[in-house]
C-alpha cells in the first residue's frame, strides 16, 4: 500500500484498555503456556495496528507541522502514550510473573524477558503526568525548531536551506551564514533555555520517582541497553579522547592546509575542499533514480527492498516550509513498511539519506519478514545505527552515480567527516551525563560545561567571537539533547562498527556484505555484544579497538590523496 493511501484512525484509549484487560484475564486464567502465548500474540497483532496509526500521524505531522488536524493528533498521541506504556507494562508483568515462564522463555526467547525486565523499570503510574509533560515539551521544541526561518539574500528561507551556504568555498559567505544561523538561536535564547531547564527537571523528577539518584539510569533503561552501561560508555569516550582526537586533529590540520586557511574557524569546519565540498550531480529526481540503480546492483536483497520503498511512496525528502527539521526512519508495522523522512538541501547529505536512512529502512524491511516479535524486531540503538552507518560505506562502489567527477573528493570527505563526527558525538554524550548528574546547573553554567568539553574533544575549534557559539550554547542546535537523551553515543559506537565493515570490504567486499547481512537479519534477537561477536568484529569499548581503527584509517588517508 502506498503511503498516501494509508488510512489513519485515532487510537481509542478506552477500547485499548478494554482489550488489554481481556488479554490480561486470558494470561492470568491460562492453564498452559500455549494459552498465554496465544493471548500475547493476539495482543501484539493489535499493537501493530496501534503503532501504525501512531507512525502515520507522526509522519504526516512532521511533513507539515502547520497541518492543524495532525498537529492535534500528534498532541493527543503524546498525551495518551504514557497510558499505553502503562497498559503494556501490565502485560509485561503478567508474562514476567507467569508460572510458565521457563516454557515462555524457551518459546519466545530469553532476551525478550531480559528486555521486558528493563522495560518494567522505565515507568510506573506515578510518573505518568511527568511523562505527558515531557512529551509536550519535546513537541514544543520540535515545533519551535521547525518554525525557524531566516533572512538570506533578500528572502526568507527555512533554516535547513542555509546548509549549502555554510559549506560555501567563499569564506565570507560561510561566516555570514554561520552568523545568520546563530542569530536565530540567540533571538530564541530564552525559550530554548527554559525548555531545556524544564526537561532536565522533569526527567530528574522521573528518575527520582523510579528510585534512582538522577535520570541517568532511567535514560539508559529507556534505550533498552541490555549489555553495557555508563562504565563501558565512559571507557569508550576515554578511548576516543586519547586515541581518536589526535587522529582527527591531524585531519583538521590537513583540512586547513587544503582549504588555504592559516587557522581554522568554526565557519571553516564544514568545508573540506577549497573549491567546495563534493555535491551531488543532478536534481533530486536524479539522486533518487541513482539510488534505485545502486540498490538494484548492490544485491538481490536490496533490489527487492528499494522497489518496495519507491513504489510505495515510502519517503519524503524535499525541504519545504513548515516541515520538521532533520531526518529519520520510522515504520508502519501493519504493512511491514519502513518510511524515510529527510530534508534535501543540495549537499552530500542528500546522498547520505539514501544510504544512512535506507540502512535503517532495509534492516526493518528484512526483520519484518522474519516473523520476529515486535519487541525483538530491532536491536538496541547502537545496533540500529550500525545498520545505517555501515550502509553508507558498503555502497561506496556506486557513489560515482551520485558524484561523477567529484567522487574521489566525496569519498575522502565522507571518511574524514565520519572520523570528525565521533569526538563531537562523545562531547554530546558527556554533556548530557553532566547535565543529568547536576540538574541544578543554570543555563550559563551549562554553557560553561559545553565550552569545557569543546576543549577536550574539539581543541581545534575557534569560535572567532561568533554569537551563540562563543557563549557555549552550540549544544542547543542538537535536537537529540532535547528530544532523545543519551541516544547520541549510539551513533559513535556504530561509526566504529561501520569503519570495521568498511575496512573489511576493502579486502573482500563479498565477505563484508555477507557479515553485514547476517548482522542485519538477526534483528533484535541478540544483544549488541552478541551481534558484534557474530560478525567477528571488535566491541567499540574493547581495549585497543579505537587505536587500531584510527591507525588503519590514517593509512588509508595517506594512501588515497585527492
Amino acid at each position: 500500500m502506498k503511503f498516501s493511501e494509508m488510512p489513519y484512525t485515532r487510537p481509542d484509549l478506552e477500547e485499548i484498555k478494554k482489550s488489554a484487560n481481556e488479554t490480561l484475564e486470558k494470561i492470568h486464567s491460562a492453564a498452559t503456556a500455549e494459552e498465554q502465548i496465544a493471548a500475547y500474540l493476539a495482543y501484539e497483532a493489535e499493537n501493530k495496528e496501534i503503532s501504525t496509526n501512531f507512525s502515520v500521524a507522526y509522519v504526516r505531522h512532521s511533513i507539515d507541522t502547520r497541518d492543524e488536524f495532525y498537529k492535534k493528533e500528534n498532541d493527543y498521541l503524546d498525551e495518551i502514550s504514557p497510558a499505553l506504556q502503562e497498559i503494556s507494562q501490565k502485560i509485561e508483568l503478567a508474562l514476567l510473573n507467569s508460572p510458565f515462564r521457563p516454557q515462555l522463555e524457551e518459546r519466545l526467547g530469553k532476551l525478550l524477558f531480559q528486555n521486558l525486565e528493563i522495560s518494567i523499570r522505565c515507568m510506573k503510574p506515578e510518573i505518568m503526568e511527568l511523562m505527558q509533560e515531557e512529551n509536550k515539551l519535546t513537541s514544543e521544541y520540535q515545533r519551535l525548531y521547525a518554525s525557524a526561518a531566516v533572512e538570506w539574500e533578500g528572502e526568507t528561507i527555512p533554516l535547513p536551506k542555509l546548509g549549502p551556504f555554510l559549506q560555501s568555498p567563499d569564506r565570507a559567505v560561510r561566516k555570514a551564514a554561520c552568523e545568520t544561523k546563530a542569530r536565530w538561536f540567540d533571538e530564541h535564547q530564552k525559550e530554548l533555555d527554559e525548555l531545556y531547564d524544564k526537561l532536565v527537571k522533569n526527567r530528574t523528577a522521573q528518575g527520582k520517582a523510579m528510585g534512582y539518584e538522577n535520570y541517568v539510569p532511567l535514560g539508559y533503561d529507556r534505550l533498552g541497553r541490555n549489555c553495557w552501561g555508563p562504565k563501558e560508555c565512559a571507557a569508550f569516550r576515554a578511548q576516543i579522547a586519547s586515541d581518536m582526537v589526535p587522529v582527527v586533529a591531524r585531519v583538521k590540520k590537513d583540512q586547513a592546509k587544503r582549504i588555504g586557511v592559516e587557522a581554522m574557524k568554526l565557519y571553516d569546519d564544514a568545508l573540506m575542499f577549497p573549491d567546495g565540498n563534493a555535491d551531488p550531480q543532478g536534481t533530486p529526481d536524479d539522486i533518487l533514480a541513482a539510488g534505485r540503480k545502486m540498490y538494484h546492483e548492490l544485491s538481490a536483497e536490496t533490489k527487492e527492498f528499494i522497489d518496495f520503498l519507491y513504489d510505495g511512496e515510502l519517503l519524503d525528502v524535499l525541504s519545504k516550509e513548515g516541515k520538521a527539521p532533520g531526518g529519520y526512519c520510522t515504520d508502519f508495522p501493519a504493512y511491514q513498511a519502513p518510511f524515510i523522512f529527510s530534508n534535501f538541501n543540495g549537499t552530500s547529505g542528500d546522498v547520505d539519506v539514501l544510504t544512512h536512512e535506507a540502512g535503517h529502512a532495509f534492516a526493518f524491511y528484512r526483520a519484518a519478514r522474519k516473523g520476529y516479535l515486535s519487541a525483538l524486531m530491532s536491536p538496541t540503538m547502537e545496533g540500529c545505527e550500525t545498520h545505517s552507518m555501515s550502509m553508507e560505506f558498503l555502497t561506496a562502489p556506486w557513489h560515482e552515480l551520485f558524484f561523477g567527477p567529484v567522487t574521489r573528493k566525496y569519498e575522502i570527505g565522507h571518511c574524514e567527516s565520519s572520523l570528525i563526527f565521533i569526538p563531537y558525538g562523545c562531547m554530546v554524550d558527556e554533556f548530557q551525563h553532566r547535565m543529568y548528574e547536576n540538574p541544578e546547573l543554570t543555563p550559563a553554567q551549562r554553557n560553561e560545561v559545553w565550552l569545557e568539553l569543546e576543549k577536550k574533544y574539539r581543541p581545534w575549534i575557534d569560535f572567532d567571537n561568533l554569537p551563540f557559539y562563543s557563549r557555549g550554547a552550540g549544544w542547543q542546535q542538537q535536537l537529540h539533547i532535547y528530544m532523545y537523551p543519551f541516544y547520541y553515543i549510539d551513533y559513535c559506537m556504530a561509526q566504529t562498527m561501520a569503519f570495521q565493515f568498511w575496512l573489511t570490504s576493502l579486502e573482500n567486499r563479498e565477505e563484508a556484505w555477507k557479515k553485514y547481512l547476517a548482522f542485519v537479519d538477526q534483528g533484535g534477537t541478540r544483544t549488541f555484544e552478541e551481534l558484534v561477536e557474530g560478525a567477528e568484529m571488535k566491541l567499540p569499548y574493547a581495549p585497543g579497538c579505537i587505536k587500531e581503527i584510527g591507525e588503519k584509517i590514517s593509512k588509508w588517508i595517506d594512501a588515497n590523496p585527492l
